[in-house]
């Protein structure tokens, strides 16, 4: 039985669609800081997790091809501001997710392309204890991802935000990857286990159109937002780019001691499955 992990949004549903009834496979959900601990325990094998843990631990490798990326602007991961980006001090960080959180980090740290649009002088990093809802931290911004993220920038009313992942492809000219499928180091796949998550990922794409309308409708929001943000915004085949917009991310991260320099995860076809 393999053991594997998801996120529970609605970002999620593209490339695990169905996975929970093919056989081999048990499924569960739970915000990626709760997967990255599973799967360092050795809890699951493979978790649909924030790409910044490949270069966190030895002995990892992912599943090629399939992430949650974007190139441009994605709904789900906003710093929501309460000043203008250039007069923050202070952001508190959204403790489900730790690939935004670094992604945040190092568009401001690093200062990537230049100084335009920055915050002017260093910023102090609020870490948000699991399970409270950053805003309600007493910063100039905060971080929010997933489903709540997305529900709160299209609602109206919303405060203004920026959008790390709309920067990081201005910067780099690369998509950022979010998630991808990592893979727990001496986990051996059962044949049939790699073709699941191809048949996952086909019936996700088919379904694109159930997804957005479904959400639509939970959440009342306009159906043409949430087809835009699943077919438009978010990425999930990001093609020969996927493996340097990962390195990009390694060296910017260790360069602030976020990511270990000397990992190099390797990738796990799926060609012919």
């Amino acid at each position: 039985m393999l053991r594997v992990g998801s996120v529970p949004y609605l970002v999620g549903r593209p490339l695990d669609e169905g996975l929970e009834r093919e056989p081999g496979i048990r499924l569960e959900r739970r915000v990626p800081a709760e997967l990255v601990a599973r799967l360092r325990a050795g809890d699951l094998d493979v978790a649909l997790v924030s790409s910044i843990e490949l270069f966190r631990a030895p002995g990892y490798r992912y599943l090629d091809g399939l992430a949650v990326a974007g190139e441009g602007h994605v709904g789900s991961v906003q710093v929501f501001l309460r000043k203008s980006v250039e007069d923050l001090a202070s952001v508190a960080l959204d403790p489900s997710s730790r690939a935004a959180a670094t992604l945040v980090r190092v568009l401001f740290e690093r200062r990537l392309g230049g100084n335009a649009g920055l915050p002017r002088t260093s910023v102090r990093w609020i870490e948000v204890a699991p399970g409270d809802d950053p805003r309600a931290a007493e910063a100039d911004a905060w971080l929010r991802i997933g489903d709540p993220a997305l529900r709160e920038h299209l609602a109206s009313g919303s405060p203004p935000v920026f959008n790390p992942s709309a920067e990081w492809t201005a910067r780099t000219g690369l998509p950022f990857v979010f998630a991808t499928w990592i893979v727990r180091g001496g986990v051996e796949f059962a044949p049939g286990h790699l073709a699941a998550f191809a048949r996952a990922r086909q019936r996700g794409r088919e379904r694109i159109d159930l997804l957005a309308s479904e959400a639509a409708r939970a959440w009342r929001l306009s159906e043409a937002d949430c087809q835009r943000y699943l077919r438009e915004e978010c990425l999930y085949e990001p093609g020969e780019r996927m493996h340097a917009s990962l390195t990009r991310l390694r060296d910017e991260a260790a360069a602030i001691g976020l990511a270990r320099a000397d990992l190099s995860p390797e990738p796990v076809s799926l060609a012919h499955v």
